[in-house]
């Protein structure tokens, strides 16, 4: 599966050496069909991990506006039983989330066992917007990695599974979808005059996401960078890649439900055994 994944730290990694488009031999109607199959699997992984209840996924989505992280939202969960799923989005921290620590108002919205989270931006925002534009001086969010590798591993020994993707589109297809957006009424309540002014800073996001990846990589909680500008492709990677995580992980769920279905019986037959053989249907 041609995705770039970062799972340690390189301080050689540059963005603009991955490419945006997908590889001449993807087919788009094969992978129509993949996705497919992949909705019933992720469906089928998540009821094992719900019932299994000794892990989480948290799901990063991070990328420049128009890179479809609100379609690859609408792509992963569209499969998932929504019981179990909750969407967070981080704009602009609040009063109150300015009185904490960076970190206050993303630990909230981690997973509990048996969950999904998906982030629709993250706590990277405060390595990225920050530092774009001077929000801080650079003591303060410079500090920042650390304490973001330090959270990520917490999660990750506390049975969270981290997945961080960056959706990577490039500049001339971020400008035709935000013309796009202009021309049906469907998606003009997307237009945002801060769409355009951040694009002024293309260059400095892309070094400050070259930082994140050079730095905030990891085997636990790695990068996955997804080309972007075909947007059936990146929907079919997204979900290839959430799919083949959760596989590792299918055989230790099987083994505890099969523990926790033993333990159910044997308990209900001591119930039981303490009527006199009754309540059996």
């Amino acid at each position: 599966m041609p995705i770039t994944r970062l799972t340690k730290p390189d301080s050689k990694f540059r963005l603009d050496d991955v490419s945006t488009d997908p590889p001449d031999d993807a087919a788009k109607q094969e992978a129509a069909e993949r996705l497919k199959k992949l909705g019933d699997e992720l469906l089928e992984l998540q009821e094992l991990m719900w019932g299994a209840r000794t892990h989480s996924i948290l799901i990063v989505l991070q990328g420049r506006d128009a890179a479809g992280k609100d379609g690859a939202i609408k792509n992963v969960v569209g499969a998932l039983n929504p019981r179990g799923v909750t969407v967070s989005s981080f704009g602009v921290p609040t009063k109150e989330e300015r009185e904490h620590d960076f970190l206050w108002r993303i630990h909230r919205q981690a997973p509990r066992a048996g969950e999904f989270a998906i982030f629709n931006r993250s706590h990277y925002e405060d390595v990225l917007v920050v530092r774009v534009h001077d929000l801080a001086p650079k003591s303060l969010w410079g500090e920042r990695y650390d304490h973001i590798n330090d959270f990520e591993e917490l999660l990750a020994e506390h049975g969270t599974i981290v997945i961080k993707f960056f959706l990577h589109i490039s500049k001339k297809e971020q400008e035709k979808r935000l013309l796009e957006r202009e021309e049906s009424p469907s998606t003009a309540w997307k237009l945002n005059v801060n769409d355009w002014k951040e694009r002024d800073h293309w260059d400095e996001y892309t070094e400050a996401y070259d930082e994140v990846f050079r730095r905030c990589s990891s085997k636990h909680a790695p990068w996955c960078i997804v080309p972007a500008d075909a947007k059936w492709y990146r929907n079919f990677l997204v979900a290839e890649t959430v799919a083949e995580t959760m596989r590792e992980y299918r055989d230790d769920w099987l083994k505890t439900l099969e523990r926790n279905g033993k333990a159910g019986r044997e308990e209900l037959d001591e119930y039981r055994r303490s009527k006199g053989g009754r309540h059996k249907g």
